[in-house]
């Protein structure tokens, strides 16, 4: 599965935009990120840029970017209301999916070192990439400006992560970048059957982090309580690592709550919305929706969805797209205008972007069609990668009928954590079933490579040695992963739907076939692979997992005979 970072830089620069447009070319040159937003800001003088992709291009597209915003912006002659210390004042990571915030810190810190070595920019690390607690707050390493960075370059405890620590000619026009790895923020309101901004900022007041003032004698109009040094006493609110307002709508007509969440791992989008709803029927006022402002990573939607279904007792292993569908509904975010999860998902903006033809996205028709044709893709690699799919939803199915079968409701959790299983496994041997494709075309790509020096020849017979290797492990892989479907579809037969045995005892005879039908692609492969160490190992492998598969459809088939 694809790893993707956010990557959202903010540059010294909100004026003049033939100047951002040239930081933005150097962002869209790099295949591999997609520019997703351009927000300038007059009064900041600051511009907000958000672009996402693959790990390594992000790195490139934020390292050529601010080498780019070095260059046409000059601190020197900068002026705005925001807080700022450089030309690429801060430039965070963001991880977006199949990728954890410990990997994201790391491409943080590669781009900084680069930042500091080749551009001899200084780079303070902060947040989820800070090298020390002090620095983890942006504040912190921003403290003094750029009307301060001389004094604080020179300060020991204030050097730099990266990069020189004096304020030279250089560093006097591109002053210092901070670069982090941290959550992604997400902004959403809350739509209330009320015009009343007061009201409103009551409930923001009852929620968000900060909270509210507290006061004497605990009444509205009491004097604010002060500590010890004379700073203002705050009840704190119900959800952490949130911001939030009351404010009115003139386009539709009613209050809302703006609410920022800066951290979903801390406060999820579906808790944040059930707690504003609480606080609200509270006050008397009902959250008839949300809206989401801007793009929002998959993984909000679908654990949004699963939470609602999981309120309802209902099973959590379906697709991604009800998940999604529950999310919305759930959330109200269609009760404004329609929410068109295409256009708002990050994932799937980028997956709009790939041109590429997949099989998976194919009717049963076409894909059908294809396999019979003259071309050699799909071949039987893809086929048993899709006949471990249609195994593993058949058992998924069983899964669901079985959560959802009238009188056994105080089961559904258990029919549900297999269907959830079922559910990842299907979308895993579907990626194979264009991943075994994808590794066949690399063959046939590495003999296309030129041979006509001996250097052009290396080259191409090593190409073809890793493209072999790839294509062995690929059909490997499918069968590792089919087995686990074994474990569902015999659970399934044991312990679920009695009307529907049959359905998962078909879907554990896909998975034989699946099995044995790769084992086969991985050994006409293993012929042309010339590390006959590495052949052997996994051949031997392979014909113990073939022949577990063997052994446990028999006995998935006998155990269904016996109930039917």
């Amino acid at each position: 599965m694809k790893k993707l970072i956010e990557c959202v830089p903010n540059f010294s620069e909100g004026r003049n935009m033939d100047v951002m447009k040239q930081i933005t070319n150097e962002i869209e040159k790099i295949e591999g990120v997609k520019l997703l937003d351009v927000d300038p800001g007059y009064a900041t003088n600051r511009t907000v840029v958000t672009f996402v992709g693959t790990p390594d291009e992000v790195v490139e597209a934020a390292f050529q970017a601010i080498k780019k915003a070095s260059e046409v912006i000059d601190m020197r002659n900068h002026k705005g209301e925001h807080p700022r210390f450089g030309a690429t004042d801060v430039c965070p990571f963001v991880p977006v999916s199949n990728i954890s915030m410990e990997e994201t810190a790391e491409y943080a810190h590669k781009l900084a070192k680069r930042v500091g070595e080749e551009l001899k920019i200084p780079v303070y690390c902060y947040e989820n990439a800070a090298k020390e607690e002090k620095r983890r707050n942006l504040a912190n390493c921003r403290a003094g400006e750029y009307e301060g960075l001389n004094k604080k370059l020179s300060d020991p405890d204030w050097k730099p992560d990266y990069g020189p620590a004096k304020f030279d000619e250089h560093v006097a026009k591109t002053g210092a970048t901070a670069i982090s790895a941290r959550d992604f923020l997400v902004a959403i309101n809350y739509n209330l059957n009320t015009t009343s901004t007061r009201r409103a900022n009551a409930i923001a007041f009852d929620v968000r982090e900060k909270g509210r003032p507290a006061r004497e004698g605990g009444k509205p109009n009491g004097k604010p309580l002060l500590d010890e040094k004379g700073n203002p006493i705050n009840i704190p609110g119900t959800l952490p690592a949130t911001k939030a307002i009351g404010w009115f709508i003139d386009e539709y007509g009613i209050a809302q709550v703006s609410m920022n969440i800066t951290n979903i791992s801390v406060t999820p989008v579906h808790i944040a919305f059930d707690e504003v709803s609480k606080k609200a029927e509270a006050r008397g006022i009902r959250v008839t929706g949300s809206e989401i402002v801007g793009l929002v990573p998959k993984k909000c939607m679908v654990e949004a969805g699963k939470y609602f279904l999981k309120k309802q007792n209902r099973s959590v292993g379906v697709s991604e797209d009800e998940l999604i569908k529950i999310a919305v509904k759930s959330m109200g975010l269609d009760d404004l205008k329609p929410y068109n999860p295409q256009e708002r998902i990050i994932e799937y903006l980028l997956d709009a972007e790939d041109k590429s033809k997949k099989l998976i996205d194919m009717t049963c028709k076409g894909f059908a069609d294809e396999t019979a044709s003259e071309s050699p893709a799909p071949g039987g690699g893809s086929i048993s990668a899709y006949l471990g799919a249609l195994g593993a939803s058949l058992g998924t199915m069983v899964a669901n009928l079985s959560s959802h079968k009238a009188g056994w409701d105080e089961r559904w959790e258990e029919f549900s954590n297999w269907a959830e299983k079922g559910q990842a496994l299907k979308d895993e041997l579907l990626f194979l079933v264009d991943e075994d494709t994808n590794s066949f075309n690399k063959i046939m790509d590495a003999f296309g490579l030129p041979k006509n020096t001996d250097a052009e020849k290396a080259a191409r017979t090593q190409a073809i040695q890793d493209a072999t290797k790839y294509a062995i492990e690929i059909p490997f892989r499918t069968m590792e992963v089919t087995m686990k479907v074994f474990e569902l579809c015999k659970a399934m037969v044991e312990t679920g739907n009695p009307a529907s045995v049959t359905d998962a005892g078909v879907g554990a005879l896909c998975a034989r076939s699946a099995v044995i039908g790769a084992f086969y692609n991985v050994k006409i492969n293993c012929g042309d692979y010339t590390d006959k160490a590495f052949v052997n190992d996994l051949i031997a492998k392979g014909n113990e997992i073939q022949a577990k598969a063997i052994a446990l459809e028999a006995e998935i088939m006998k155990m269904v005979d016996a109930k039917i």
